[in-house]
């Protein structure tokens, strides 16, 4: 199927994603993941929650923790340009039969709680509680030392839906690749800030949120981490690379807390803010395009994800296998 033409004059303005927030089973466990080895921000924490940000950001955080019985993710939020781009997104999303929800968040202005077309739970905001810079304070910088948050990529039970539906949005595919035979779309990165994603999407049983992000200054960062989780007891939690992605051009690497919530480590892609940048087509029996080096991804990096609470997953309509380690 061809891709849309981009809708570079979309209903309301997202300006980027904004934060996830995660279910997990052990606060402690996960502070000490995310804080204490990444090396995240804790801006607020209960015994309930806990609250991260990274080096760069400005609003208060980009992470929730949220403790429960069930490790899985309850949203995906997206900041808008303005009061007035939210109301016109809950509008867009009434007029589509979405549920809109307008809840209450802690350290966040009017924020109101939807779905994408598969069932992600989605939150859009204008305002959230802004803290002071401390890109500059070097003391506080260790672990992977996480600049910001970058993009979240979901599996799709139907990607070309999926394309479509963001597509609509304002959201503009920087690389893709296809089945050759159905000519369905196999996986998309779809961006809104001028990187290559704040979102993409992979064939598989879904929905489900494959990884959550995060950019670092360069890829000695990324040695750094996977020296440190070595030696401190995350050996089995790295899960694929380093290497750099043909798809992007980044440098990466995958790793899962201690719930099984993925995240990768991300530098190196590049700028994609002129709108008439024409989509990079992959082929999809390419092993380049998963790793530029040449080296086949796990299999669990095709299987495992997220379950997002609440919604259930169908199978794939693309059966074709992409290329993956035996």
């Amino acid at each position: 199927m061809a891709l849309e033409p981009f809708n570079l004059y979309p209903d309301f303005n997202i300006v980027r994603l904004s934060h996830v927030n995660f279910s997990v089973t052990d606060l402690a466990r996960s502070r000490a993941f995310y804080a204490d080895t990444l090396g995240l921000q804790i801006t607020d924490e209960d015994s309930e929650h806990i609250y991260l940000r990274a080096m760069e950001e400005r609003g208060h955080h980009c992470m929730v923790l949220t403790k429960s019985d069930v490790a899985e993710v309850r949203s995906l939020s997206f900041k808008v340009f303005s009061e007035l781009d939210l109301d016109k997104a809950a509008e867009y999303f009434r007029a589509l039969e979405h549920l809109v929800e307008w809840v209450d968040r802690p350290y966040q202005g009017r924020t109101f709680r939807t779905h994408d077309n598969a069932g992600i739970p989605l939150e859009f905001y204008f305002k959230m509680d802004r803290l002071a810079p401390i890109h500059q304070k070097y003391a506080l910088y260790h672990g992977v030392k996480p600049l910001r948050i970058d993009h979240f990529n979901c599996f799709s039970s139907d990607v070309d839906k999926s394309v479509s539906f963001y597509n609509k949005m304002g959201f503009r595919t920087t690389e893709y690749t296809e089945d050759e035979e159905s000519g369905r779309l196999w996986a998309a990165w779809m961006h809104r800030k001028g990187g290559v994603h704040d979102m993409a999407f992979t064939c598989g049983r879904g929905p489900r949120l494959h990884h959550t992000a995060f950019w670092v200054p360069t890829p000695l960062n990324i040695i750094d981490l996977l020296d440190l989780m070595a030696t401190t007891g995350y050996v089995a939690n790295i899960e694929r690379g380093p290497g750099r992605h043909g798809i992007s051009n980044a440098f990466f690497l995958y790793v899962l807390d201690p719930d099984g919530h993925r995240i990768e480590i991300y530098c190196s892609d590049y700028q994609t803010v002129d709108p008439d940048n024409e989509p990079i087509r992959w082929n999809l029996k390419d092993p380049q395009r998963q790793t530029l080096w040449g080296a086949p991804a796990p299999r669990s990096w095709f299987e495992h994800g997220s379950l997002f609470s609440g919604v259930g997953v169908e199978e794939p309509v693309v059966t074709a296998s992409p290329i993956i380690a035996p």
